[in-house]
């Protein structure tokens, strides 16, 4: 069995013996006799074309535990849409795919945005948002994962560790979050994390004091994965950034809406490797450069929630502060590296802090002048207020594009 321990915030899961996946696969599927169990692949259309979802979807093809897949695809016409059901129909398992850009699923969110309660932008949020009602409305599983399409050194043991801990019927876990090291090709990768987030949650501790908030955000050992997993019916009440602030924005609302012995983190892969995103540096809509703004954004609007008074002249300390914590880290990242035998260019660690350092005066700006933004994608309890029939609605529209004529 894995060990795990409490770290003072929430329980941390090691893969201490490293157990056969057949082992876990095996307790698995007495587990899912009780506790169903479900995945979720947010995925782009030219994921389908590139170098991971191939063999995720073989990998996946041979687990015999979950339920349903959900797929929620999107940048797709018609044709690519039709492929897509060709991609994916190797999976033994009963799956769905939510044509995001279909007929049936645009004329649905056209009728929450006349009510101001569909997301705001597409992206990333909005798929997974999309694909947590269909769940809701599918109800064919009590405890469901979530994992990236760009994965390129996945097998099926991942996603066996990463819901172990919600699926155990003994266990009372209602949410998890995976982890791993960030290393491939010999490089120290990771960088949103370790140059962004980590030194500014010290920042915003050394200046607000301590908060729970910010030492449960840094109890995380890769807050920003991709992978978690949860009990179904955490999908109902939380509300979810539809920027890049979705991984923040998720751990946030747990945080609000369960008691931290219910949450837990896993290690999840010895190796990790996914598509890198561009830096972006002079671009602010695309890459690293968007993903650290939005990132600062969320965790701006968290702490206001949280009665911290945020005004422009704290922005200045935030980067200050941030900025000699970063500098400080980028020393410790160095020696790690040379210790194990990788490569970490120093040159463009410090680019990244000054252009992170720089979003996070950027990201105060906009939270000052745009007050009324909504950031987060209304939670199914309240569209469902709004519209009861929504779930049996969608489900009835997925239906009809997997089965039918498009």
């Amino acid at each position: 069995m894995s060990d795990f321990y409490q770290n003072g915030i929430i329980t941390n899961f090691h893969n201490l013996t490293r157990r056969p996946v057949e082992e876990l696969e095996a307790d698995l599927m007495r587990f899912a006799k009780r506790r169903p169990m479900g995945l979720i692949l947010p995925s782009l259309y030219s994921e389908l074309e590139g170098p991971a979802l191939a063999n995720i979807v073989d990998e996946l093809s041979r687990v015999s535990y979950l339920s349903e897949i959900v797929i929620g695809l999107d940048r797709a016409d018609r044709d690519q849409f039709l492929r897509a059901r060709e991609f994916f129909s190797k999976l033994p398992q009963h799956h769905r795919i939510l044509w995001n850009d279909g007929p049936r699923l645009k004329a649905l969110d056209a009728e929450l945005e006349a009510e101001g309660i569909s997301p705001q932008e597409p992206g990333k949020g909005r798929n997974v948002w999309y694909c947590a009602g269909y769940v809701q409305s599918s109800r064919r599983t009590e405890a469901v994962a979530l994992h990236d399409c760009d994965i390129v050194t996945y097998d099926r043991g991942l996603l066996a560790r990463l819901i172990y801990p919600v699926a155990h019927p003994q266990f009372n876990y209602e949410f998890c979050k995976g982890y791993y090291s960030r290393i491939a090709d010999g490089k120290l990768n990771g960088r949103v994390a370790r140059l962004m987030v980590t030194p500014m949650l010290r920042a915003l501790k050394t200046i607000n004091g301590p908060l729970p908030f910010l030492d449960y955000l840094d109890s995380y050992r890769y807050p920003l994965s991709g992978e978690f997993s949860m009990r179904t019916d955490v999908l109902d009440g939380i509300r979810i950034p539809s920027d890049w602030g979705l991984e923040i924005g998720v751990l946030s609302e747990v945080h609000r809406n369960y008691s931290t012995k219910r949450l837990c983190q896993v290690d999840i892969a010895d190796v990790y490797d996914h598509k890198h995103q561009p830096v972006s540096e002079g671009d602010a809509t695309g890459g690293l450069n968007r993903m650290s703004l939005d990132i600062a954004k969320a965790l701006y609007r968290k702490l206001a929630t949280l009665g911290v008074q945020i005004s422009a002249e704290s922005f200045r300390t935030i980067k200050a502060t941030y900025y000699r914590i970063a500098l400080d880290l980028i020393e410790t990242y160095d020696n790690d590296a040379i210790m194990n035998g990788l490569k970490l260019d120093r040159h463009s660690e410090e680019q990244a802090v000054e252009l992170f350092a720089a979003n996070i005066m950027e990201a105060g700006k906009a939270f000052l002048e745009y007050p009324r933004d909504k950031p987060f994608i209304p939670s199914w309890n309240r569209v469902q207020a709004a519209f009861p029939d929504v779930l049996e609605r969608m489900h009835e529209a997925v239906e009809l594009d997997n089965q039918g004529k498009v």
